[in-house]
């Protein structure tokens, strides 16, 4: 069973930058495809960017492709999600997730709780 634990959200005003972290325990870290969604109020869970088992393939949703970057660090068991130029449609609670699989789409095992990030306008 893998933890995630994520954090590194708040508010920001629109065009700035965050980013967001994700540590994982309980797990081989190397193991898991890591990824990241997204909840907003009265909208359905929507993804937002994965990162494969190497770090060498990522997925991003169209709606943050060019503005956000996954990474992940494997000496830190950790995942981040760079994310720039944020707009108020960015505004929602982001989740990191973990999965055994690397697929289109990207469909995790493993989820965290999450953490709000605020774009004012």
């Amino acid at each position: 069973q893998v933890q995630l634990v994520e954090s590194g959200g708040g508010l920001v005003q629109a065009g700035g930058s965050l980013r967001l972290s994700c540590v994982a325990s309980g797990g081989t870290f190397t193991d898991y495809s890591l990824g990241w969604f997204r909840r907003a109020p009265g909208k359905e869970r929507e993804f937002v960017a994965a990162v494969n088992w190497y770090g060498t393939k990522q997925q991003y949703a169209d709606s943050v492709n060019g503005r956000f970057t996954i990474s992940r660090h494997d000496a830190e068991n950790t995942v981040y999600l760079h994310m720039n130029s944020l707009k108020p449609e960015d505004t929602a609670l982001y989740v990191c997730t973990a999965g055994t699989r690397w697929e289109y789409p990207y469909g995790p095992n493993y989820w965290g709780e999450g953490t709000q990030v605020t774009v004012a306008s």
